[in-house]
């Protein structure tokens, strides 16, 4: 593409002083330094395997845009070598020509090793476009330094292009692949335990994960530097990463499914006992609202002007869906089964609690009345204790607040009223005496 300058005699005025033979001597062995560092990194381009993956690939999009221009620098690099590995020949053969050059020879090494004494043809080609600074030049000329600085720059844009494009398909296909046979046990599994597209929402949501995985392989596949995410501020070739923010979205949402697949086969191995477990609790639910049903004509027969609430009936709703849990076990329809065992398991532990609390609404009156016997029961024991259980005024309140609480109906309001009467009475007659045996110290207790 390049080729080097002649240099059959110097006939001109070189660049700046003219070198002594050492200078030349050292000029030459740092340029040759040079040439071989640039040929390695040529050679290791051309055999890097990011290359040969770009070379074999149907691309399409930003790569396909940057390959083609990637691969005129890598022949314009090429070429640029050349001229330079020319000019530092004639270099070396100029100067090999005598063990101690003479002036002109020094002054046509100093214009190869300093001048612009490299001509290559114009790289006009890399970049097309219409000219707006007249004819295009057919060739330019440089400097050993600046065709030197245009290889570092052609080189590091290259090797940044297939370092990023190989970076990428190093990352993400085999990510992908796992990730999709992963996708591909999680739906056998689904399907045994019935989970279908258009039958369950995991299903569907399999589905569009395939979906997902299969389009994103092919575009990764096709178009690597479309999942590439350059550094900030770095230099560096494939300074960057690659972007798996469309495969960590999959990721995640097959970790969703599969845990819900899990759910479903959780609910395979113990649904009997869950389902076991929900009649029993339905069950004591039905004797809880029966106990409070029973209870219930028992105050209003033994209690008067007392409000007791009305008692439900049973839960049929829940029985019924009890049943249809049972049908999907026997038919194996897991994935129907698993939500209607949360619910029922939620709304029938609801459903014991609200019987339990019936029950102790509706027996609350039972309970009033009670706690005022044993508070009758009490007072006569302690009067008793204290030789005073002949009293005639005791014996004709206990008497009445007796009557109240042991015949039916009771009025609860009455009979409390009567035991209050009952109590004062106590007290008063317990207090002198208590004080004389404790020494002034009164007891009401």
């Amino acid at each position: 593409m390049g080729v080097a300058g002649s240099f059959p005699g110097f006939a001109g005025r070189p660049p700046g002083p003219v070198m002594d033979r050492d200078e030349a001597d050292r000029a030459l062995a740092r340029l040759g330094a040079e040439h071989e560092a640039i040929e390695t990194s040529l050679l290791a381009l051309q055999d890097h395997a990011g290359r040969r993956l770009l070379e074999g690939a149907d691309l399409t999009g930003v790569t396909k845009e940057r390959w083609a221009a990637t691969e005129q620098s890598v022949t314009l690099l090429w070429g640029y070598f050349d001229a330079y590995a020319g000019t530092l020949a004639r270099a070396r053969e100029i100067r090999a020509g005598r063990r101690y050059p003479g002036k002109d020879d020094l002054a046509a090494l100093t214009d190869i090793l300093r001048g612009d004494s490299v001509t290559v043809a114009n790289p006009g080609a890399v970049s097309p476009g219409p000219s707006t600074g007249g004819p295009a030049r057919l060739s330019e000329r440089f400097t050993l330094e600046e065709l030197v600085a245009r290889m570092n720059d052609l080189y590091a844009r290259s090797l940044d292009m297939v370092v990023a494009a190989d970076s990428v398909w190093s990352a993400l296909p085999a990510r992908i692949d796992l990730l999709a046979a992963e996708l591909r046990r999680t739906r056998s599994l689904a399907h045994s335990v019935g989970v279908r597209p258009g039958e369950h929402p995991a299903g569907d949501d399999l589905e569009s994960i395939t979906e997902e995985l299969t389009t994103l392989r092919v575009q990764v596949i096709s178009d690597p530097l479309a999942f590439w995410l350059p550094g900030p501020g770095s230099a560096a070739p494939g300074g960057g990463r690659p972007d798996t923010a469309r495969y960590d979205r999959a990721a995640r949402a097959l970790d969703d499914v599969r845990r819900e697949i899990e759910a479903v086969l959780d609910v395979r191995q113990d649904a009997e006992q869950r389902l076991v477990q929900l009649r029993d609790v339905l069950s004591r639910a039905d004797r809880t609202l029966a106990e409070a049903r029973s209870a219930r004509g028992e105050v209003l027969a033994k209690i008067a002007a007392s409000e007791v609430p009305a008692v439900s009936g049973p839960p049929t709703a829940l029985q019924e869906r009890l049943a249809a849990a049972s049908d999907y076990r026997r038919h194996a329809q897991w994935n129907r089964l698993s939500p209607l065992l949360d619910s029922l398991e939620r709304e029938a532990e609801d459903e014991l609690l609200r019987a339990r609390e019936s029950l102790t609404s509706v027996t609350a009156p039972l309970a009033v009345r009670a706690e005022l016997r044993g508070r009758l029961d009490a007072y006569k024991a302690k009067v008793a204790r204290h030789g005073l259980a002949e009293d005639p005024v005791l014996i004709e309140r206990y008497d009445a607040a007796r009557r109240m609480l042991w015949s039916a109906p009771c009025d609860l309001r009455v009979a409390e009223q009567a035991v209050l009467r009952y109590q004062r009475a106590a007290t008063d007659l317990l207090t002198p005496r208590l004080r004389g045996e404790h020494g002034g110290q009164g007891e009401t207790s």
